[in-house]
Parts: C-alpha cells; structure tokens; sequence
C-alpha cells in the first residue's frame, strides 16, 4: 500500500489500466472516501507532445461537472528529477466509477432490454449534451469508456482525445482535422482528409452505442467500403436480418437517423431529445421511471444483468456458495461497509469469496475452478494459445509464507473479430473456502471491448480442457 500525494489516499490495489497508464483505488481510510488514482508514467523517452495531450485532457475533463460526467477531483505532477520519493508520473484523482463498465454487464449478441436502454442512454444524451454546450468534443465515445458509479447512475469517461472545438462565449465553432476514435464507433466523414465537424461525430458514436446495448454487438467493425455489413446497411439490405430485425420500429427509426452516413444531415443531440422513443408521451416516462429508478439499486443491477443470467454467466462468475449475503438494509453481512460496497454493486456480485475474504472486483469475468493454481495456470495458458491469444506468463508470486498463496498472472492480448486492440491479465491464484480448495481465475482487461473480453472469457470457460474443473451452480 502506497500513501500518494493526494492528503489522507492511499493507493490499495491496481484495478486498471491501458497502454500507458496505470489506474488504482485510492482510500481516504479517515473519512471513509474512495476514489480513482489514474497515474501516467513520465521517464526520459516521455515525448514533448505527449505530456501536452496529458495536459490538455486534464484541462478539459476538470472544468466539465455534470452528474453524468466522472469527475475530476485533482492531479499533481511528479517530476523525474529525483526530488521527490514518489514514482516520476502524472497522478490523476478521479472519481471512482465503482459499478464498473456498463457494458461488463451485458451479454455478447443479446444486449438488454428496451427500457434499461433507454435508462441509461437518455444519460449519455444528458451528459453530451452539457460537454458539447461546453464546446468539447469527446472523439472517443466506445463502450469502454461508459462507467457506472455505486448507485448505477452511468459516467461519461476518458477525454484523452477530446478537442475544444467551440467558444462558449461567442458560440464560434470551428472545423477538426484530426484522425481518431477506433474504428467500429468512427464516423464514416473520418475515412476521408477532409476536415469534419465535430458534433456530428459523438452522435454517431452514441448511435453506435445504442445500438451494441440493444443488440450485444457493434453494427459493422468499421464503416467503410471493406465492410460488408457497412455496405448492406448503407444499401438498405441489412434490416431483415439478425440483429437488426430485433430492433423495434421506433428505436431503428432512432438509430437510423444518428447514424445518417451525411453529418449535415444527421440528427442532432437536441433532436435525439426529442425523438419519440426518447421522451415518449408524459405518462409513459413515468411509468418508465416508476419501472427503473424508482425501483431500487437491487431491482435495477437485476434488470440489467438479466441476459448474464439467462446465459448462465453470473452463476459462474459467483456461484451461489460464494455470495456475500445482504440483508434487507442493503449492508452486505460478510464484509467491511466502505463507499463502493453499496446495494447495486453488491446485487452485481462486484464482491468475490477469495481465500483471503471477500474482495471488490468489479469485472465479472472470473471464475473459481476445483483444481490448484499452478496446474490451471498450464491449461488456461494452453486454453489461450489455441485461440491465438498472445499469452506471457510471469514468475509466480508467494504472497504469505505461513499460508502459501501462490498467484501467477499471463499477459495477454490480440485482436477481436471486429479488429479491435485487446489487452489484459489472467490472475490465477490459489484459493480455500471451507471444504473447497482450487483456484480463483480473474480476467481483469486493459484495453479493448468489454463484449469481446466476455467472448473471450466465454470461450476459454467451454475449452476442452479448462471446463470440466470450473465451479458452476
């Protein structure tokens, strides 16, 4: 455990992180306060114009304040000049999105249902809506980058290629040049040099995301001339066919407009907010609200992992031995209270039973097995390879000499069936539970989408080799 330079946070455990940076829980352990500490490491090959986009996204992201928005709560730089006792990096203090990623919960092909999507995407709306009357472009909206915070109210995340492209004072907008974004969420206006204007692009990034909630998947894996499904969609020849005929005539007539291939005529965020099956008539948001938030934490983190459930995930990623029980308050009975334990992310099951207690792990591709680590360790590194998963495996680690607790972790990643960058780690640990002994299996990602670390983690559960010794009902 390291004290960092924010007063009163420790940093407790690494919960994240990405090609160039490192994200860790941060506890204010005197007044009961959670936080997210995002550390971007700075040595002698840190570039000139790297440190300036650090910069610039950390100028933007801490003056937007929008309950839909995660915030930012403060940084400190540490130079490598050998002054100081702390590691040379950026430290950013975030909040903690202690739900977890939005999409973790949402079952590869399925999606969830109509008014949970409409739940949380007339929040994306919400909060775009403020960021660009801010005059910022976000440039990167992608599942990944929508969080959920402890009471599953949803976050806008990352603004590390965003761009200001509008003065709030006088409203003068001006044009972008600049390529970005990845590809199955991109505007097709990008595959060209042209400039572009940059609202129209997040609106098709929302329109790409309203789409992979209802439906588990991106549309096409990106929209250009190569894509087939691109191409099917632009000619009309793609509306009878799975996944798209499960779409309601109201929602594709939405979609379909936010993902007009003409920016000037594409639909804006004003007229999303007005478009029928986001305000619906009076009486029927009230019911919807009545349905949803006023329901509950319990009834809402229900709601949305209803497709996991149904496919049998949950019951592997926390099989009913190992629940943490909560009782009727909503206060877990085995376990510390700290501010991320709270109803919705116990009803996720963020908590899982480890040899050492209960422990917050807020993604849900894991899994227990009944054989030891070091012999699972060999069959899930196997599992990986015959899937073309590029796999590095670490020294395994002892982690207390009078009850050996021996972990190893593989370095992984590839690309997915969309070409899509992934990265992660496999932690495979040894794990005892009463009259259970084997091992606790965490596929904690990186990088890349969270459907296809689910496809992945899917995969490698049904190997050959790997499922006959993972833990179910």
């Amino acid at each position: 455990m390291l004290t960092v330079l924010f007063e009163g946070y420790d940093l407790v455990e690494q919960i994240g992180g990405g090609g160039f940076s490192t994200v860790f829980r941060a506890v204010h352990f005197q007044e009961h306060r959670v936080a997210a500490c995002k550390v971007v490491a700075l040595t002698p090959e840190t570039k000139t114009y790297d440190r300036k986009t650090i910069e610039k996204e950390m100028q933007v992201h801490s003056a937007l304040k929008h309950p839909n928005v995660l915030e930012f709560l403060n940084a400190v730089v540490v130079e490598a000049n050998g002054r100081s006792r702390y590691h040379p990096g950026i430290y950013m203090l975030l909040e903690l999105a202690a739900g977890g990623d939005l999409f973790d919960k949402i079952a590869p092909d399925v999606g969830i249902d109509e008014e949970i999507a409409h739940y949380y995407f007339t929040q994306i709306l919400s909060g775009m809506d403020y960021i660009h009357r801010e005059g910022v472009c976000h440039r990167d909206l992608k599942p990944e980058n929508i969080m959920l915070d402890a009471a599953g109210i949803l976050k806008i995340s990352d603004f590390g290629l965003c761009s200001v492209y509008k003065l709030k004072e006088s409203g003068k907008t001006r044009l972008l040049s600049e390529r970005c974004g990845s590809l199955p969420y991109i505007a097709p206006e990008l595959a060209g040099d042209a400039p572009y204007s940059a609202e129209p692009i997040d609106v098709w990034g929302i329109g790409v995301i309203l789409f992979t909630m209802l439906v588990g998947n991106t549309p096409w894996d990106e929209p250009s001339d190569s894509s087939f499904e691109f191409n099917a969609y632009i000619n009309g020849e793609i509306f009878d066919k799975d996944p798209w005929n499960r779409l309601s005539p109201m929602v594709l007539s939405l979609i379909g407009q936010m993902l007009n291939i003409d920016p000037d005529e594409r639909l804006t965020i004003a007229g999303a907010l007005r478009h029928p099956w986001v305000s619906r008539d009076l009486e029927a948001e009230r019911r919807s609200a009545s349905q949803v938030a006023t329901q509950g934490p319990v009834a809402l983190a229900h709601r949305l992992t209803q497709s996991l459930r149904n496919a049998g995930d949950l019951e592997i990623a926390t099989p009913q031995r190992f629940e943490g029980r909560v009782d009727a308050d909503g206060d877990q009975i085995m376990g510390t209270s700290t501010a991320h334990n709270s109803q919705f992310t116990q009803s996720l099951l963020l908590f899982s039973q480890t040899q050492s207690g209960t422990r917050y792990t807020p993604c849900l591709t894991r899994f227990y097995c009944s054989l030891g680590a070091g012999i699972m360790m060999k069959l899930i590194h196997g599992g990986l390879l015959s899937f073309n998963v590029k796999c590095r495996a670490s020294d395994p680690v002892t982690r207390d000499t009078e009850t050996p607790d021996v972990q190893f972790r593989i370095r992984i990643g590839g690309m997915d069936r969309r070409k899509v960058r992934f990265k992660g780690w496999v932690t495979i640990e040894s794990f005892a539970y009463g009259n259970v002994q084997g091992s606790f299996v965490v596929m904690q990602r990186d990088e890349g989408s969270p459907l296809s670390w689910r496809q992945l983690w899917k995969a490698l559960i049904k190997h050959e080799d790997v499922s006959p010794h993972v833990l179910r009902k």
